[in-house]
C-alpha cells in the first residue's frame, strides 16, 4: 500500500452515526473514534448535531448531518426547517435525501424546487450540500442521469448514491439492497460537472473498496468500518463494523 497517504484516505470519510439503535454513549464513541483518525466529517442523526460540534471543536472533522432521512418524504418546508435548524446547531454538511416518489412522477419542476431550495439554505450558510439519489429504488438510469443534471445545474457540492438504508422487497419476501455500485459510479461522475462532486455511501467497507471507488472518480465515502479502512493502509487489521451500522 506504499501508494496511498494514510490521510488522504481517512478524508475521504464521511464516518457514519445514523443507525436507528445507536445511543448517546455509541455516538460519542463514534465521535471520539472519527476524531482519532482525523475523517472528513461525522454523519450523525440531527438530535445529535449539537453534540457533535462541541465535541469536535478545534479538530479539523467536519460535522454533517441528514434531512429528510432516510426516505425524503418530508414536505420541502420541512426540510429547509430541518436544514436551517441543522446549521443553527453546528453542522456544516447537509446530506439530504430527495423525494423518490416526485423522481419517480418525472416531477422534475419539484425535484429541481426541492433542491433549490435546500442549496438556497446552505450556500447561504456557507455550508456543502450532498443530494441523495437512493439508487436501489431508481429502476432506469434515465432517472439518475436527470438527477445529476439538476444537481449540476444548481451547483451541489456532491451527488450520493445512497442513504445506506434502501431496503427493497425481494420476491422472497426479504429485504436487501446494492448501496454503491460500479455502474451508478460511473454513470454519477459521468453526468454530473466536473465541480460536483460524488459520494459513495452503501458497502464500501475496506480499503479496497475505498480504493476501488476512488478510481471511478469518488472523492468520499459513507462508512462505519472507519477504523478498518484506516488501519489497512498500515497493514493493521481491525474489526469491521456490523453491516447496516
Amino acid at each position: 500500500m506504499s501508494t496511498v497517504n494514510k490521510s488522504e484516505i481517512s478524508k475521504m470519510i464521511d464516518h457514519s452515526l445514523l443507525h436507528p439503535t445507536m445511543d448517546d454513549q455509541t455516538l460519542r464513541d463514534g465521535i471520539e473514534l472519527a476524531k482519532r483518525y482525523n475523517v472528513a466529517s461525522v454523519c450523525i442523526k440531527p438530535y445529535a448535531v449539537q453534540l457533535a460540534a462541541e465535541m469536535l471543536q478545534g479538530s479539523d472533522v467536519l460535522v454533517c448531518t441528514v434531512i429528510g432521512f432516510p426516505h425524503g418524504n418530508s414536505r420541502v418546508d420541512v426540510k429547509l426547517f430541518e436544514t436551517e435548524r441543522a446549521i443553527d446547531d453546528g453542522a456544516v454538511e447537509i446530506d439530504m435525501v430527495v423525494n423518490t416518489g416526485k423522481v419517480l412522477s418525472e416531477d422534475w419542476d419539484y425535484v429541481y424546487n426541492e433542491i433549490s431550495a435546500i442549496v438556497g439554505a446552505t450556500k447561504k450558510h456557507g455550508a456543502a450540500l450532498k443530494v441523495i439519489f437512493e439508487n436501489d429504488f431508481l429502476p432506469e438510469d434515465k432517472y439518475k442521469i436527470r438527477l445529476c443534471e439538476i444537481c449540476s445545474e444548481l451547483k451541489v457540492d456532491f451527488v450520493k448514491t445512497s442513504t445506506g438504508y434502501g431496503f427493497v422487497k425481494q420476491p422472497d419476501g426479504s429485504y436487501s439492497y446494492k448501496g454503491a455500485t460500479h455502474d451508478d459510479l460511473v454513470l454519477m461522475r459521468k453526468h454530473s460537472a466536473d465541480e460536483v462532486e460524488v459520494k459513495a455511501a452503501g458497502g464500501v467497507r475496506t480499503l479496497e473498496d475505498t480504493l476501488k471507488v476512488r478510481e471511478l472518480g469518488v472523492t468520499r465515502i459513507g462508512a462505519t468500518a472507519t477504523e478498518a479502512i484506516v488501519n489497512a493502509v498500515d497493514g493493521i487489521e481491525a474489526g469491521e463494523a456490523p453491516e447496516g451500522y
